[in-house]
């Protein structure tokens, strides 16, 4: 197989730097650990061929930054005993190596090589049902990402090493038990054997080892005295993934007569069987997750297994909670919040069979479940679920692409579908069901636009210290605590003030090593980029001109503090990353307000994401102009969507709601139609104007990202690439455009200079050669420039 090969000469290097391994010709060749390989092996010489048969080859994808399959030989012991998805351990380069065994190989063409053997098979059986590996193989050659680092993604913590099945046992969990009732005083002259025994007799005298040796730094070492001491035991316990741990069951006794339809529809297709996606199309608190439960239920009892995507950790828990209170243990979880043991073991729960319903969020997308008959996305505009590092994956394409593969029942749920998952309803790729009407006839909440280019705020002057909330605002939430009720207020920005600006050279804070102002952190007193993470103590003047700083622009640490200043009687609590820092935090936070020990709670996006809390009648937006002016043509749809949303956590009680939103901008499209309840009437006009411009869904896109630490190397490597797509463009008649090469909105993160390209086509499958012929040219881009290829990218910016 030929390939271009582009010389380095083309490429500015930066002074000093060493030649990259790109400066080697580019050819897709044999060696000894692979048998197509595009990188270069230092240690590959060429020896004589080892005569092989097909049944003695092995495809193999190694869990290294490798692109294609590598051919191994089969070792007689080994013969007629692999499976597709075990993982094995291979010889690659000058070590060793995790890979994923793929079926048989066909005997290389070329000649000349010597081929290794497999050294070791990791597993008894797969952890990658057949299913899923046609997902994976999908998924890699969709997103231009290596196979065996896909793989190897896609596996839980234990499984994605080299290291032996025996050595993985998650459903093995170890115990220590106090065989003492208190202190003895033969441990007073050893503190920290006496800190150890009196924390486990504080929680009961029983405890996880992971728990105390997590609370008590050391700890594991201290329990082996104790327990040679006879003051402590070890106890080994087996987790069962199936026990019910006593749940209460939680089930409506009648359906609205929307949810019912809806129902039955979902249930005549899992009984029909084969692929069809769905989108539910309900307003916020219409009953969607109650229609997801039903559907599952049936699908369970037909035998068939669900698997349930949520956008973020934070709707995990009470989703979570809702199934198990209806399925009890036959419901896997899976997310990164959860302990990699946890992992795990719900992993190889649902690999074995022994569980049926997984929920997890987006990495979900690639869980074993068996015999999958129903997939659920909830809240399916999320743009959580695209994930934008590493590999750039979008859970929602991904989990339609499953369905189809495995010829299920594909149900996409939102109260503000992406215009994608719209226009294929519309164009009848997907079937319709719709929910009009809340739950038990509740009215939607009524919206009151507060014009704060009228009524703006008039204590002081325009100033720091100038108040953020408007006096109906004020006036609203007083009379909602009074009457025992509950506020959430939004705002999408952290901390305290967004801008540090010089009063006297009008200069603002911006970080060292990014293009982005830097943001107080009054809790912390330091200002940090929000960016790269950068923080220091904030300044107490300009640094060019010695002049005073005005903290202006406004975040959620700031409201809570204008809150809490203006209501003294009122119990107040904030929720966005600074504040929810584990998932244990946020858990509790979360179930705090559920049980009514909050009043206002001030967050950021996390609070408008599918929660349902009966308490909340007030819903205020403080400030819905935040990402209008981004520089992204998804920009108007995500305004929309988050306003939506939040305004939709308001009356799902028995009281009804009502929603605040302070604007400067009343007559921006999305504002204006939001306050309407006017979704059809924003995504037609925002639907045309994307068709204009050849934007998605009308069009699909692929973002070349360059970064570099030397912005003149950067670019040239950058206009290299866009001369390359240049030359190899199809006739205008194709459709296919390309935009830059240009500097990205945000030109600096982290030191370093970032630059892109955006392709624009009708198909995937015209973008396909060219992406094709860029990932060729990236083996010879230097060292000093990081290139990613981004295929349906969820932002511009």
């Amino acid at each position: 197989m030929e390939q271009e090969h582009f010389a380095l000469g083309g490429f500015p290097r930066a002074q000093g730097e060493a030649p990259s391994r790109g400066s080697i010709p580019l050819r897709t060749r044999r060696t000894e650990v692979g048998r197509e390989v595009s990188q270069r092996d230092p240690a590959a010489t060429v020896r004589p061929v080892v005569s092989a048969t097909p049944a003695q080859l092995a495809s193999v994808a190694v869990g290294r930054p490798v692109r294609g399959e590598f051919t191994y030989l089969v070792p007689e012991a080994l013969a007629g005993n692999l499976a597709p998805g075990q993982r094995v351990l291979v010889p690659f380069g000058r070590g060793m190596a995790l890979g994923f065994y793929l079926g048989p190989a066909n005997a290389p063409v070329e000649g000349g090589v010597r081929l290794k053997p497999i050294q070791r098979v990791l597993e008894d059986s797969p952890s990658l049902p057949k299913d899923l590996i046609a997902l994976l193989r999908f998924t890699a050659e969709h997103y231009r990402y290596p196979l065996g680092e896909v793989i190897r993604g896609a596996l839980p913590p234990g499984l994605s090493t080299a290291v032996d099945e025996k050595e993985a046992r998650p459903d093995i969990q170890f115990f220590v038990e106090a065989l003492v009732t208190e202190v003895p005083p033969a441990l007073a002259r050893a503190p920290a054997q006496a800190a150890v025994l009196q924390y486990l007799l504080a929680v009961g005298g029983r405890a996880p080892l992971d728990e105390v040796t997590h609370a008590i730094p050391g700890a594991r070492e201290t329990l082996k005295k104790l327990a040679t001491r006879k003051f402590v035991k070890w106890v080994e316990v087996t987790l069962q993934p199936g026990v019910r741990e006593g749940l209460v069951q939680n089930r409506p006794d009648r359906l609205t007569p929307e949810q019912a339809l809806a129902v039955k529809e979902l249930q005549g297709a899992v009984d029909v069987g084969g692929f069809q996606p769905y989108l539910l199309h309900g307003v916020t608190g219409s009953g969607k997750t109650e229609v997801y439960l039903r559907a599952v239920e049936h699908t369970l009892a037909r035998g068939l297994g669900s698997l349930v995507l949520v956008p973020e950790i934070a709707l995990t828990p009470q989703l979570v909670g809702r199934f198990r209170s209806r399925f009890g243990g036959d419901v896997a979880v899976l997310h990164s919040g959860l302990k990699d043991r946890e992992r795990l073991f719900h992993w190889q729960a649902l690999r074995k069979g022994t569980v049926k319903i997984a929920v997890g969020v987006r990495s979900a997308v690639f869980a074993p479940v068996e015999h999958l008959g129903l997939i659920v996305v909830d809240e399916e505009h999320d743009p959580s679920f695209k994930q934008d590092e590493k590999l750039r994956y979008q859970a929602r394409d991904l989990a339609v692409v499953r369905g189809k593969q495995a010829s299920a029942v594909v149900v996409l749920g939102s109260a503000t579908p992406s215009l994608e998952t719209l226009q294929n309803t519309r164009s009848g790729r997907y079937k319709l069901i719709e929910l009009k009407n809340r739950v038990d006839d509740r009215p939607m909440p009524t919206i009151n636009l507060v014009d704060l280019r009228v009524e703006r705020p008039r204590e002081g002057q325009v100033t720091e210290e100038a108040p953020i909330l408007s006096p109906q605002m004020l006036q609203a939430m007083e009379e909602t605590v009074t009457k025992g009720q509950q506020v959430i207020l939004f705002l999408n920005r952290r901390g305290h003030s967004t801008i540090l600006l010089c009063e006297v050279c009008g200069l603002s804070l911006k970080c060292h090593d990014c293009d982005v102002c830097m943001t107080h952190h009054r809790s912390q007193n330091r200002v940090v980029c929000h960016y790269c993470g950068v923080a220091f103590p904030v300044p107490n003047a300009c640094r060019e001109c010695t002049g005073p700083l005005l903290k202006l622009g406004i975040g959620t640490e700031r409201v809570e503090a204008e809150v809490l200043e203006r209501m003294p009687h009122a119990r107040v609590a904030r929720l966005d990353r600074d504040s929810a820092t584990s998932a244990e935090k946020l858990t509790e936070l979360l179930a705090s307000f559920a049980r009514r020990e909050i009043d206002v709670l001030v967050g950021t996006q996390m609070v408008a994401k599918g929660h349902d809390f009966p308490g909340v009648t007030l819903v205020c937006v403080v400030m819905a102009d935040t990402s209008l002016a981004i520089p992204d043509f998804r920009a108007a749809e995500r305004t929309f969507h988050l306003l939506t949303q939040v305004a939709g956590r308001a009356g799902r009680g028995k009281d009804p709601g009502r929603v605040l939103v302070q604007t400067y901008n009343p007559d921006a499209e999305p504002v204006r139609r939001m306050l309407a309840h006017d979704f059809d009437g924003f995504s037609k006009q925002e639907l045309e104007w994307r068709k204009a411009l050849a934007y998605p869904p009308f069009a699909r896109m692929a973002a070349v990202r360059l970064e570099g630490e030397h912005p003149e190397q950067t670019a040239g490597v950058a206009r290299f690439l866009g001369n390359l797509v240049g030359r190899h463009m199809p006739p205008a008649s194709a459709g296919v455009r390309l935009l830059g090469p240009a500097l990205a909105p945000i030109a600096r993160i982290r030191g370093k200079t970032r630059w892109q390209l955006l392709l624009k086509a009708p198909t995937h499958a015209a973008l396909a050669p060219l992406l094709a012929r860029l990932e060729a040219a990236l083996a010879d881009v230097p060292n000093g420039v990081k290139v990613v290829i981004d295929v349906d990218p969820g932002a511009m910016l």
